[in-house]
């Protein structure tokens, strides 16, 4: 097929479009005509009297193409020629080659030309037709050891020439040689040497033989002699891969001087050999006989030259345009000699002219499309070793029919010629007066005066109303007219305005000689000579320069021949242009000279370096590269070190290619290690990420059971595919072997497809258009797959091509600038090369983060190619896509890039510090406390601030550093009977938070007194396995009253050993993670009872609470059972009130005992007690259970996955024993509906 490649002008901009190929099956509308030549004719030898066939056929599925001949560039007259026929594939046939010395009508070169009426013509490649001379009697040389036969024959015949002694076919070899001329060089002659020898001619037409020569060796005495040359080297001229070359060199003498080749002082063989020709072998050749009589050496040199036939690197493309438009055809040939380039129209050579332009050396450029432009152009090159042609298609489109949508804008106004110089206008205008939108683009349509020809120029940004026509004819009148565009197509044009270019008489000419030489990566230096029609004194140079990233032009002044320019990009290119002036104003510019800078290290490190922990021994380390504008050079590979926790020394690892991530193995089981990359260029390494942390597992990874949900799953539908992305499980700990990938029209179990644990993306392809596809995703390992996630997504229809699709952006990046700020490049493939945006279009950029999961996506639009999203949350992964709008259509989604924003100081200090008193030792306090809500990053530790003196200056507080992320602390040798008051502050690796508000605790009177706090109780139960329970009891005071709580939780294993640590906590060791014992906090100032009906569900709701969960565990500072044993003694000898005693009427105030009970394996209770039966007694109420419907619940993380049931016993106890206090017992039982710990729940249970 061929290509195909669509110009069109839409909203005044002009852009490639689309480039499509067709088949053979594409549909055969005005979209276009294949055509082409099936065979082309070839260099062909024939023999005088002979016949000769040139093989010539077009192929096209519209129309039988018509063929013609040329013969050395004039077409054939063959109706009425009998010796020359045209047959039914047109191929052109000669039946009686004519051929004398002074008559050779046949021999020449001949060319097909194949045309279809009203569409146009193609040429075939040029053929030569050569045709031989009769043969020369062969005459026999008689020497004393070598003999030369030669075979006189014209040269073209050689290579169908043998020989024959005494009529029989002569086996050649190492002593008998066939010389390139066909003569017959015989060495070291003998006597049975001697016969008749003739050569033949075959395989060219009929075979003809020489008269027979007779060789005789004649016998005589040898004198010395000094070498001579019988066979000299001759220049030979060959083209590559022509089969085998002999360059031949014999030399007589006695004694017989021996024959050696050279070639740059190599030594080669004696008779020169060259198999499979190729550039290299191409060289100058020495030939060396010697003998040794006076050391005689002769030389003789021969010149061999190697030619390549052209060849197309790119050929020329179909090209649809509007009429206005300027288009070029591309083509780009090589070969040796370097070949030379013509193009053809229909048959008939391209004359350059004003509209009609070579360009880049071999490209064809056609100014103003008229109608008459339409056709087949060929590219053709030449050089003395062949010749090749490429054609394309020009078609002309009609401009379509105004859009419906809404009215067009009125002509603009005002148009005028605001400035006028020799080569080019600068015109302005004014808007329309009804524009019908915003927005404008405009297009300046400009001929010259006497032509139908019109160019077309637009402005480059919407909203401009000014323009520079450039390149025009000095002294030479045109005519201007411009025509504005909304979003509803183009409107009315101005009256065209007439205006005429300056005389250049007065102007200096072109500078001649411009250079541009890189001398450092930011500098270039440029030169050039005085123009040689100055016309006057030149008053300065004007340079303007362009970056071809950017596309802008900008421009400064200088009175020399040279300049430097400083301050450049690095690894940039840049194109300049000199423009000299007078006292007449500019000149004629020169030639543009483009020239990159040179690179240099990179200037920034590598983007969203990620560390993923494999297993115990390797860390998958991924980044991406620096940002394109500091890269400063091409990437070649990347640098990494690496180090075992704050250790100075580093190991490195250096990456050869630029592969975006690596594996570092090896390592050391559960130990942490920190990484940071840097990229590298030919000039060396640049600046390296920041520090980046991660720890080995302690063991292997999990593979018991099977992998979680992948986190993420995005997929992006296309007409016949949908592109699908995704992130892995969030719980790293499990292995994850691959992804399987189901897909199917309503159903997701059609096809399966299985992937590499690495691939986060993948691209399902041969889907029917317009269908509704159902996607799964599923993690596997070695156990089975884990649980799907769903998608589904409906392929887009098939249609005829858009002539201006609107693809999503590509490459998109999110580089992290700081704690709160990510910016989010991408580039726009339907821009030109240099990503210039010259139209209304715009982008809107979408981010969200997935903690937490609820989160609601946020937008922003932007008419550049990038985005500073600002106002991020500290140390949060975020995802980024991107798409375009232009008028009423969108892209859609581009792939999601990530970014973790950089972690910074806490903004919030640690919350609900509380203090108390360790029990039997009054003079040390513990401190408890939660971490901030706003930790921007991993905790590290936390200052623990106290005084006596609330208002004193902070440097004048004691300070008590605490390691790590507890949150818990004992102080001790406090003074008894002293206000202490304590503030805590958090830090992180970005330094140190507020503090918080201070908190006053007064120390115990004497070692007797010791109390707790009122204000806030509450506990958490983190990681409790089944089995036995401890009771933990606190006694508090409220006002007057005291309070006793025994609280019930889960002791640890027994065959597992605790070992204390120095703060009075027990840590468990096992094979899994430590186990900590559960944080009993009753937060009491907020606790919040309500009624409410018995639901009948088996499975109620949990009832509302508004007591906060905890994220954290918190070790309390004793959790010995000695008090706990002492206080249940003490409470069992309590005496008790019989049943239906009332307590007297104002005789103390009503307290309560807690005993919660707990039972993970109990199935025993049945539904109703789900739910807890609570109410407060009045005073004087016998101690019974209460029946009272009063009811409330457990949650523990975001699962109900327990209850507890409570009892109420109102009891009465004398005064003198309580002091006039009664108390509550409840009994409480705790039932896990999920048999046993879920595990790694983090449950909190409110009362």
């Amino acid at each position: 097929g061929s290509q195909y490649l669509w110009v069109v002008n839409e909203s005044t901009i002009l852009k490639i479009i689309l480039e499509v190929i067709f088949t053979s099956k594409c549909a055969r509308t005005r979209s276009g005509f294949p055509f082409w030549f099936t065979s082309e004719p070839q260099d062909t030898m024939a023999v005088r009297g002979g016949l000769a066939l040139l093989n010539c056929s077009a192929h096209s599925d519209s129309a039988v193409a018509r063929v013609e001949w040329k013969k050395d560039g004039t077409f054939m007259t063959l109706a009425s020629d009998e010796r020359r026929k045209l047959l039914a594939d047109g191929s052109l046939l000669i039946s009686q080659v004519v051929h004398s010395k002074h008559n050779k009508p046949d021999e020449g070169t001949y060319q097909c030309v194949a045309t279809i009426d009203n569409l146009g013509s193609i040429s075939s490649r040029v053929a030569r037709l050569s045709v031989s001379c009769s043969l020369v009697d062969t005459e026999a040389t008689v020497a004393a050891h070598i003999q030369v036969l030669p075979c006189d024959i014209n040269p073209d015949l050689a290579p169908f020439t043998r020989w024959e002694k005494d009529r029989q076919s002569l086996e050649l070899g190492s002593r008998l040689v066939q010389l390139p001329s066909g003569a017959l060089l015989i060495s070291n002659a003998s006597e049975s040497d001697a016969g008749q020898y003739r050569c033949l001619v075959e395989n060219v037409g009929q075979t003809k033989a020489s008269e027979e020569a007779q060789l005789q060796l004649t016998p005589g005495k040898h004198s010395e002699r000094k070498p001579e040359f019988l066979v000299l080297p001759t220049a030979v001229t060959k083209v590559v891969d022509t089969g085998v070359l002999l360059l031949p060199c014999a030399a007589t003498g006695f004694p017989t001087p021996s024959v050696r080749w050279m070639l740059n002082d190599k030594v080669l063989d004696e008779s020169l050999l060259i198999s499979n020709l190729t550039e290299e072998d191409a060289g100058l050749y020495t030939c060396v006989a010697h003998n040794g009589i006076d050391n005689s050496t002769v030389h003789a040199q021969a010149l061999l030259t190697v030619q390549a036939p052209p060849q197309f690197v790119k050929r020329p493309a179909n090209i649809y345009a509007h009429e206005s438009m300027d288009i070029i055809f591309q083509c780009e040939v090589t070969g040796s000699p370097a070949p030379t380039i013509k193009w053809v129209k229909n048959g008939d050579a391209v004359i350059p002219s004003d509209y009609f332009k070579i360009v880049r050396e071999h490209n064809l450029q056609v100014l103003g499309l008229v109608k008459s432009d339409e056709g087949f152009y060929q590219c053709l090159a030449e050089n003395d070793a062949g010749n090749i042609q490429a054609s394309a298609q020009l078609i002309i489109l009609e401009h379509g029919v105004a859009n419906p949508m809404g009215p067009a804008p009125s002509a603009p106004r005002d148009v005028v010629a605001s400035l006028v110089s020799t080569r080019f206008i600068k015109l302005t205008w004014r808007p329309p007066a009804e524009p019908h939108g915003d927005d404008l683009t405009y297009s300046v349509f400009y001929s010259q005066e006497g032509t139908s020809r019109e160019r077309v120029l637009n402005t480059s940004r919407p909203g401009e109303m000014q323009v520079t026509i450039q390149n025009l004819m000095p002294d030479t009148k045109y005519r201007f007219r411009v025509v504005a565009h909304n979003s509803n197509g183009a409107g009315e044009s101005s009256a065209a305005l007439p205006v005429a270019t300056q005389a250049e008489v007065q102007v200096p000419g072109p500078a001649p000689s411009l250079q541009a030489v890189a001398n450092t990566p930011t500098s270039v230096s440029l030169s050039w000579d005085t123009p040689l029609t100055g016309n006057g004194e030149i008053l300065i140079y004007k340079l303007y320069y362009t970056d071809q990233s950017l596309g802008t032009e900008e421009d400064l002044e200088t009175d020399t021949l040279s300049y430097t320019m400083n301050g450049l990009k690095k690894f940039t290119e840049y194109s300049f242009r000199v423009v000299a002036y007078n006292k007449h104003g500019p000149g004629v510019s020169t030639q543009d000279v483009n020239v990159r800078t040179l690179s240099d290290v990179p200037s920034s490190p590598p983007q969203n370096l990620s560390l993923e922990v494999q297993n115990s021994k390797s860390i998958m380390l991924r980044w991406q590269p620096p940002p394109p504008g500091t890269q400063n050079g091409e990437i070649l590979g990347y640098k990494i070190r690496y180090r075992k926790g704050t250790r100075k020394s580093e190991a490195a690892e250096i990456t050869r290619d630029t592969n975006l991530y690596l594996l570092i193995d090896g390592l050391e089981r559960g130990t942490e290690y920190t990484f940071r990359v840097s990229a590298a260029t030919l000039n060396g390494t640049g600046p390296a990420t920041e520090w980046n942390t991660a720890e080995t597992f302690e063991s292997d990874l999990d593979e018991t059971q099977v992998p979680d949900i992948p986190s993420s799953l995005h997929v992006r539908p296309l007409v016949n595919s949908i592109v699908v992305s995704w992130t892995p499980p969030e719980n790293q700990d499990i292995v994850v072997r691959g992804y399987s990938i189901g897909y199917g029209i309503g159903s997701p179990h059609a096809q399966t497809i299985k992937l590499d644990y690495k691939q986060r993306y993948y691209s399902i392809d041969n889907l029917d258009a317009s269908s509704h596809y159902v996607i799964t995703l599923k993690a596997f390992n070695k156990v089975g797959e884990g649980i799907p996630v769903y998608e589904s997504a409906i392929t887009r229809p098939q249609s005829v091509p858009d002539p201006s699709p609107m693809l999503p952006p590509v490459g998109v990046q999110a580089s992290v600038l700081s704690h709160d700020t990510i910016k989010v490049t991408w580039a726009d493939n339907s821009l030109p090369k240099n990503q210039k945006i010259t139209d209304a279009r715009y982008y809107t950029v979408r981010w969200k983060t997935n903690i937490p999961a609820n989160t609601k996506m946020k937008t922003a639009n932007t008419t550049s190619l990038n985005y500073m999203v600002t106002g991020l949350k500290p140390n949060t992964l975020y995802e980024f896509t991107v798409m375009i709008t232009k008028g009423r259509r969108s892209s859609g989604w581009s792939m999601t890039a990530q970014g973790t924003t950089f972690e910074t100081i806490p903004s919030s200090a640690p919350k609900d510090v509380t203090v108390v008193s360790k029990e039997g030792k009054p003079r040390t306090i513990i401190v408890n406390w939660q971490p901030p809500s706003e930790a921007n990053g991993k905790i590290t530790g936390y200052i623990i601030y106290y005084s006596t003196d609330v208002n004193a200056e902070v440097h004048d507080w004691v300070i008590e550093p605490v390691v790590g992320n507890r949150l818990t602390h004992q102080i001790q040798e406090l003074t008894l009977d002293t206000a202490y008051y304590f503030k805590i502050q958090a830090r992180n690796s970005k330094g140190m938070g507020p503090m918080s508000e201070a908190v006053q605790f007064r120390t115990p009177k004497s070692k007797e007194e010791v109390t707790s706090t009122p204000f806030a109780l509450g506990f958490n139960w983190t990681n409790i396995p089944p089995g036995s329970l401890n009771v933990y009891q606190y006694i508090y005071h409220q006002g007057s009253t005291s309070h006793e709580t025994a609280l019930a939780a889960p002791a640890p294993p027994r065959k597992r050993a605790a070992s204390k640590s120095t703060n009075g906590s027990h840590k468990y060791k096992g094979n899994s993670k430590d186990l900590k014992p559960p944080d009993l906090w009753i937060h009491h100032e907020r606790l919040e009872l309500k009624p409410m009906d018995k639901s009948p569900d088996p499975n109620p709701a949990m009832t509302d609470t508004p007591i906060p969960r905890s994220s954290q565990d918190i070790t309390p500072a004793d959790s010995g059972l000695d008090s706990v044993t002492h206080l249940q003694s003490v409470a069992q000898t309590r005496p008790s009130p019989p049943r239906g005693e009332q307590h007297p009427p104002g005789k103390g105030k009503g307290g309560f005992v807690m005993r919660l009970g707990f039972d993970p394996i109990s199935t025993q209770s049945s539904p109703d007690d789900w739910f807890a039966l609570l109410r407060t007694p009045s005073l004087g109420e016998t101690c019974a259970p209460d029946p009272s419907p009063f009811h409330w619940g457990v949650v523990i993380g975001q699962t109900r996955v327990s209850v507890i049931t409570l009892m109420i016993c109102y009891l009465y106890v004398p005064e003198p024993m309580f002091h006039g206090r009664c108390v509550v017992i409840f009994s409480s039982f705790v039932y896990y509906l999920g048999l046993g710990m879920y595990k790694g729940a983090d449950p909190f249970v409110v009362l």
